[in-house]
Formats: structure tokens, sequence, C-alpha cells
């Protein structure tokens, strides 16, 4: 982040990781520009989901930092890119994962482009992440550059594309580490953009905050989907789905319940099934009993049936093979066939993996041990060591 004094527009969410991520970059010379981005208009007054109490924050850290600030509405953007999208999928009986798509669509495309408009040469967010530049020669630094301790390629490397490559790198609190969520930015994309909070710890973050009186020191981290944010999910999902009620049988076709709707529900999904236990003498064999509990294991959209097993280990709730579809290499091709590790959800521990088949659109993964709840719409997402490579969307499984 040291260097040439720069124009640095950061994403200022209201949150502590863009605000110390403000300050770094601040504190090393830049000249620093925040930015709030309003992305979801409807019901935004609502207790669950409030932009403007978020922009008040995101001021008042402006204020003390002493930086401008600036309010942008990408909300028609969002709605067009990201949750039409969102919407496609979850009638169509898929799990997506908007967070993937809002950072490849609005964070680092709708909001780059309006920093770029302002004069900055890079952007930067609070993720939890890094970026570095590694030269196609390993043992060469290309002039003007850096190696792999981390910072910017030359100027002439960042527009040609050659000469090496960016690589999108785990954030080093592994509790925070956030790659897989960035796993479709290009090239172009991380030639712009700086992590600067990718090196610490969160506690780290907080003690800094703490430290430079920041108002938001303590604010509590934001959860789920940005523009969902606490709300009743499945309320909040039916203001834009037609309910359409079915049943919910168990692995030998025995109806055991009704559902509101396949969109409804996810894969492994326990709570809000509305099913007790079968009594003993109709228990699946194996002696699951009459209180082991419920997880969503298939959907069958053809007859809008729900089907749900009991038993967190269940075998129709483990997968050792996935196919997956509109796949996104960072380096621009896909790698290889041979072993990595991958994540098929966010915050899970990385799974030991053979990649046998990658195609510009296209991957299939096979597990060295069973993954659970593998969900189509998800992501899966490929890494080598702390080398986030990319992925694509779960479309099938075994």
């Amino acid at each position: 982040m040291s260097g040439a004094r720069s124009r640095i527009v950061v994403g200022l969410s209201g949150g502590v990781d863009s605000a110390v991520a403000a300050w770094l970059l601040k504190r090393a010379g830049h000249e620093v520009v925040g930015i709030f981005m309003k992305n979801w208009e409807d019901d935004d007054d609502s207790e669950y989901c409030s932009s403007n109490a978020d922009f008040v924050d995101a001021a008042a850290v402006a204020d003390v930092l002493g930086i401008e600030i600036e309010h942008v509405n990408f909300a028609a953007d969002y709605k067009d890119r990201v949750f039409a999208e969102f919407l496609r999928e979850y009638q169509a009986g898929r799990t997506p994962n908007p967070d993937v798509l809002c950072n490849a669509e609005i964070k680092f495309k709708a909001f780059l482009d309006h920093a770029l408009r302002l004069g900055a040469a890079k952007i930067a967010t609070g993720h939890y992440a890094r970026v570095r530049w590694r030269p196609a020669d390993a043992g060469a630094v290309p002039e003007g550059g850096h190696d792999e301790s981390g910072a910017a390629a030359p100027d002439s490397a960042r527009t040609r594309g050659r000469d090496g490559a960016f690589e999108l790198l785990k954030g080093l609190d592994p509790l925070k580490d956030q790659s897989y969520f960035l796993h479709r930015l290009t090239q172009a994309q991380l030639a712009r953009t700086l992590f600067p909070v990718g090196e610490l710890a969160k506690t780290e973050v907080r003690r800094i905050a703490a430290e430079i009186g920041l108002p938001n020191a303590h604010k509590k981290d934001s959860t789920g989907i940005c523009f969902i944010g606490e709300r009743p999910f499945r309320a909040f999902l039916g203001r834009y789905l037609a309910n359409a009620p079915g049943p919910i049988v168990d692995e030998h076709g025995r109806r055991v319940g009704s559902h509101v709707g396949l969109s409804f529900y996810t894969l492994g999904q326990r709570k809000g099934l509305g099913i007790g236990g079968l009594k003993e003498e109709h228990a699946p064999p194996g002696g699951t009993g009459e209180h082991a509990p419920w997880f969503v294991a298939r959907k069958d959209m053809a007859s809008n049936t729900l089907v749900a097993v009991q038993g967190h280990e269940h075998p129709w709730l483990l997968s050792s093979h996935l196919e997956a579809e509109d796949a996104s290499w960072i380096a621009g091709r896909p790698p290889a066939p041979g072993r990595f590790a991958a994540k098929t959800r966010y915050r899970q521990a990385d799974a030991a993996c053979t990649l046998s088949r990658a195609t510009p659109q296209s991957l299939v993964l096979d597990f060295d041990a069973p993954q659970w709840a593998v969900t189509p719409g998800q992501s899966a997402v490929l890494y080598e060591g702390e080398v986030c490579l990319g992925g694509g969307v779960i479309a099938g499984k075994a």
C-alpha cells in the first residue's frame, strides 16, 4: 500500500473493516476518497436493513479520518444484475449465493467503474483477502514491480496482462477469510483492487479502530445477505415468489409433513420443516429413532415434493462428486487437472479433492471424503494452498 501517492477510492460500508482499510491507506500517504454504496431500496427504512443508519456511521468515520465521502445509489444495477438472478435461481429450486454475484457485478464492476470516473488509481474494500502479483518467471521481478512479497505489478503488465498474473489469496485470519466470495474476480479487477485488512486479524482491526477513535470500533459485524439483513428469510422471499405447497416425504416415500413451496428450502436445512420424529415402528432402518433430527435431502421439482431424512450423517446428505457450471477462473484460464482443495460453502474447511476436469465454463471435483449437503446453486471454489483459483456454480452431485 506504500509507494507513490495515489488516489484510492474506498468502499465505506459503515462497518469497522472498511473504516480501518481507509485509515491504513491514508496513513500510507494516499489520497483517500470514501464511497458509500446503496444497493437496496425496497423497505429500506425497516428495522432489518436501513442503509441510512449505515451511511451515518460511514460519514462519521470519514469525518474522523478527514476524507471526503460520496453516497452512490447502485440499487437499479443491483436489482437487474443480482436480485433478478437470485429470484430465478430460487424459482428453479436451487440456492444461490448473491454475495458472490454482488461482488462480481456491483462492488468490483459498477463501483470500480464509478471510482475510475473519479480519477482513482485503485479501489479498496474491507474484505479479508489479499492480492499478489506473481511474475511469469518466479525468479525475475518485473521492472517497477514486486516479487511474491505482495505489492503491485508494473503498469505495463497490468494493462497488457502479460509477464505474470495477479493471484487472489486467502485473508491471513482464517476465521474471517472472504476469498470464497471473491472467486469470480478477473485479472482486470484484481489489478485495480486493494484489500488493506487482508493482512490483519479481526482482533487487530478492532484494536486499531478503538485506538484511533473510530466511532464504529465496536459495531457488530453484519450477517446474512446484505439486502435481507436479519429479517425472517421465508417471509421476505414470499413477497417475490409464489407459494406452491406440497408434501414432505421420507426416503421411503412416506408422507411426513407438508412444505410451503420448494423455493423456501435448501439442502441440509433442519429448522422450519414442521415435522417431528417417526414413531419407532416406522423409523428408517438403522434405528435412527423417533427423536433424530430431520434434514432436507432432495427436491423433486416435477412432483413438487420435498424429501427429508433423519440423521446428520444420512447417506443422502453426503456427496463425493460434483459438477459445476458457469465457471470463472482468476488467471483467466482453467488449471490443469490434479490435486487441490475446495469449499462448497463459506466457512467450510478446505476439503481435499481431485480436479478431474476443468474447462473455461465448467469443472468436475471428486472429494477424498464425502461432503455434507452439497447444494446446487452454491459455489464450489478451488484452492491451491492459500491461492484461490476460481470456481463455478454447483449444478449436480453424486
